[in-house]
């Protein structure tokens, strides 16, 4: 029996299966978004939201989403715009430097990038490229994904406010890679993901082998290992702690004043510490952690304002 054949009787038997089927074809778009979250997040988590009473990092997260929606929160999830809004925090020298930003596909210029960039969305999350040769790249493919990026409103799969009305364009960022990595075979920077609580720095996830491949550790403040799973395996080799480990969580706390829960990505590279993004709901909520007693745990960690 083809796989074909077999999700499609997984989708007439499995209606959580279903659900997220259709939620990706954009069926539930009207839906309202409180109704929507629940029925999502059960097919996701196998258990029923509690908006009344959280007590999970990811139904903590849904609360979130419905009811705390400022709109600071927009800028910070655009790409581009979050740019200046960060510089203006933490300093221009966090930045990575801007290329250029375009409306559409069409308006760029390839022939007057460097060698090496990285193009992406603005406003959403897997609209990347990495291009490390501009004589190899695949043109085609890269229209094709972009464009394709450029069509969807990130804010319906996972009713992430913030994203809802982020100017959908394209930007391209200088190609950065880490020469001192002697650890990683990947060319790809390692993504060091430092999560905050009431604008408490608690935790950071190290990714490494990002892509298909990709691994992930959790570190306290000490540098001390974590032994739970969100989303991805342990690498089978612990990075090292980074240079700038401690600075790291020193501006996610600058970054995060006035939020309840903010995720501030960092890369470092050549020793030199980078800003990458600010990340509101990881996973959207909708990531298991093993042991469940971890969700227990980061949940206890939000403390929710009264709900206005």
């Amino acid at each position: 029996m083809n796989s074909m054949v077999l999700r499609l009787m997984k989708y007439i038997s499995n209606s959580n299966y279903r659900f997220k089927v259709n939620a990706v074809r954009g069926m539930y778009n009207s839906m309202p978004d409180e109704e929507y979250l629940k029925h999502m997040f059960k097919a996701t988590m196998g258990y029923e939201l509690n908006l009344d009473n959280p007590q999970t990092f990811n139904e903590k997260l849904q609360w979130l989403k419905l009811y705390d929606r400022k709109s600071i929160y927009t800028t910070m999830v655009d790409k581009y715009e979050v740019k200046n809004y960060v510089a203006k925090i933490i300093g221009e020298e966090y930045i990575i430097p801007t290329i250029g930003i375009w409306d559409s596909f069409e308006e760029i210029d390839f022939e007057k990038l460097p060698n090496e960039f990285v193009l992406k969305s603005t406003h959403d999350s897997g609209g990347l490229v990495i291009c490390r040769d501009k004589n190899e790249m695949d043109l085609d493919h890269t229209r094709k994904k972009i464009v394709k990026s450029l069509k969807r409103n990130y804010f319906y799969y996972g009713r992430e406010w913030p994203y809802k009305h982020v100017k959908p364009r394209i930007i391209v960022e200088k190609y950065m890679e880490d020469s001192t990595d002697q650890m990683s075979k990947s060319t790809i920077l390692k993504d060091y993901k430092v999560y905050t609580f009431n604008g408490k720095a608690k935790i950071c996830m190290i990714n490494q082998d990002r892509g298909i491949y990709t691994k992930a550790d959790y570190f306290d403040r000490n540098y001390k290992w974590l032994n739970f799973t969100w989303g991805y395996d342990h690498s089978s080799n612990k990075p090292p702690r980074p240079k700038n480990y401690e600075l790291m969580f020193e501006l996610a706390e600058r970054l995060a004043i006035g939020t309840i829960e903010l995720r501030v990505d960092f890369y470092e590279v050549n020793g030199i510490l980078y800003f990458g993004e600010l990340t509101f709901f990881d996973g959207s909520g909708f990531d298991r952690m093993e042991p469940v007693e971890w969700d227990y745990t980061l949940g206890s960690w939000i403390k929710l304002p009264k709900k206005i």
